[in-house]
């Protein structure tokens, strides 16, 4: 028996691409993606909480500005050393997470049903960043204000990268920066500048580069290490791929592993 497909309604009927859509079709696109949706009706929920059960507002404001701050650092760790790990593809267990959250996103960069991060992955992510500090802070009203601020900082987060990967240019010289800095890393060489709003950690870590610095172009910008040879080995992530794409997403051949 076949699986019934369920259609996708409104504005995801179809696929997107960043390098075809202006910055009205972003928003538009971008406030009708259901995991967009669910970041803001789970922060609602959580400011409900924290009204019910309130903590004082010094701790509330503690623990929000916990999760702000710690926010760079725990981005920048997970996608240097989980997401640009080479372990994942290597077991059939985390092959199609690594698949879906990652590989699929370098492979077309500007594919924006990819772009966003699967909420089995960025939920779990976020708990445990904010509820644990928050709740030692301020109880169940400063881990729900935790909660709530670790969301609305994801919607950030994912707008600023949706318009990093925008055919638009941004009038703000900080996107603009914060933009060339994360197309250095998708189309030139990945090994570095993995912040996306905050490059304070690639600095720190000696992961911060400038286009010019790199004169040469990494061979595994768009495939993150999984080629052909990878494949044959580690077969999960091609089969299912349909194969292993080489070269850049817009001029590439696709060779079966």
């Amino acid at each position: 028996m076949k699986a019934v497909v369920v259609p996708r309604v409104g504005i995801w009927n179809r696929t997107h691409h960043l390098n075809k859509m202006t910055l009205k079709e972003l928003v538009v696109a971008y406030f009708q993606y259901y995991a967009i949706q669910a970041y803001l009706v789970l922060a609602a929920a959580s400011t409900y909480v924290a009204w019910q059960s309130p903590t004082t507002p010094i701790r509330g404001a503690a623990a929000a500005g916990f999760v702000v701050a710690a926010y760079p650092l725990a981005w920048y760790a997970l996608h240097r050393w989980v997401l640009h790990g080479q372990w994942m593809f290597k077991s059939p267990l985390t092959a199609k997470v690594w698949k879906r959250i990652h590989y699929d996103h370098h492979q077309d960069p500007n594919h924006l049903e990819i772009l966003f991060g699967a909420l089995y992955t960025t939920l779990p992510t976020v708990a445990l960043l904010a509820l644990p500090v928050g709740y030692a802070i301020g109880g169940i009203g400063g881990a729900a204000v935790a909660f709530a601020a670790g969301l609305l900082t994801t919607c950030l987060y994912e707008f600023c990268h949706c318009i990093q990967h925008l055919s638009y240019k941004p009038k703000s010289k900080l996107l603009t920066a914060m933009k060339a800095r994360h197309m250095a890393h998708h189309f030139h060489d990945e090994n570095g500048n993995f912040g996306i709003t905050n490059f304070a950690w690639d600095r720190l870590f000696g992961t911060f580069y400038e286009r010019e610095a790199r004169p040469a172009k990494s061979e595994t910008v768009f495939n993150l290490g999984y080629t052909p040879e990878a494949a044959r080995r580690y077969p999960w992530v091609a089969r299912l791929s349909g194969g292993v794409a080489t070269g850049h997403p817009r001029r590439r051949d696709r060779k079966v592993a």
